[in-house]
């Protein structure tokens, strides 16, 4: 299937690492020429590099802190002079520390909101007036399934989650007028760079062995194991596309139909 996506142009925050550079590659292998940001100067510029030979196409590497509202600015201007348009914005960066009430900080609090929720509204603030001048386009929200089956380990991930799904759906609302359309996708667990971390700090706050804990997450979905980078990027890319269009304020899943309420069962036998 053709999908349409030949010579467009994308942004991808958190693009240096993980989901985010899976999305960028994807994208690129459609014919799009992406602008990606992340934190670290070098490794974005390796992820550029590296997808580009790949590809064959522009990548656009751009330093930027999403927490901090000047670079947001920065990231969508120079990515809009780069590219010459925007038609897609992927709003990636940014995690949440896990943990239970009792062992999460006032800063704990204060990253999960400020660079998972803040960080998409500092680049929807700047990109929209472009999409909306232009005529159009299409924003994909990576949020996490957190926002919509809650956990008791991940309430900071599910607040801000449930923040940036409301997020989503409320601008879907105001946006279509001017033929932006927007989709949250929301992944469970994924196997990034990430995931290690993510293990362990379960098993010191659940008192797990490292193997334990790494079990717990693929025991609560149906089909047995976590996702892969590429099915979140492969469902992106899809919803990316100009044939996706009429898919507008829609929230999908991608975790295999995890059932956090047995995690959770999981984790208080342990």
């Amino acid at each position: 299937m053709d999908l349409k996506l030949e010579g467009k142009t994308a942004l991808v925050t958190g693009g240096s690492a993980g989901i985010g550079k899976g999305i960028a590659r994807a994208l690129a292998s459609e014919g799009v020429d992406v602008a990606i940001c992340a934190r670290r100067k070098e490794p974005l510029e390796e992820a550029a590099a590296e997808i580009a030979r790949e590809t064959n196409r522009r990548i656009v590497p751009i330093p930027a802190d999403l927490s901090k509202d000047a670079d947001a600015k920065n990231f969508v201007a120079q990515g809009h002079k780069a590219l010459g348009r925007l038609d897609i914005l992927v709003n990636n960066a940014g995690s949440s520390p896990g943990g239970v009430l009792e062992h999460l900080s006032e800063a704990d609090w204060e990253q999960s909101l400020q660079l998972k929720f803040m960080g998409y509204v500092r680049c929807l603030r700047y990109v929209l007036p472009i999409m909306v001048k232009q005529g159009g386009g299409r924003v994909i929200n990576l949020i996490g399934n957190d926002g919509v089956k809650p956990s008791y380990w991940e309430i900071a991930p599910g607040a801000a989650n449930a923040a940036g799904q409301n997020l989503t759906l409320s601008l879907a609302g105001q946006y279509g007028k001017h033929n932006i359309s927007f989709c949250a996708v929301n992944p469970g667990p994924v196997r990034t760079e990430r995931w290690a971390g993510l293990v362990t700090a379960m098993s010191r706050d659940m008192k797990l062995s490292y193997e334990e804990a790494d079990k717990l997450a693929p025991a609560s979905i149906p089909l047995g194991r976590i996702a892969e980078v590429e099915e979140v990027a492969n469902l992106v890319v899809m919803l990316a596309s100009p044939l996706m269009h009429m898919v507008n304020g829609t929230q999908i899943e991608v975790d295999g139909g995890q059932e956090k309420s047995l995690m959770d069962r999981l984790r208080d036998r342990k």
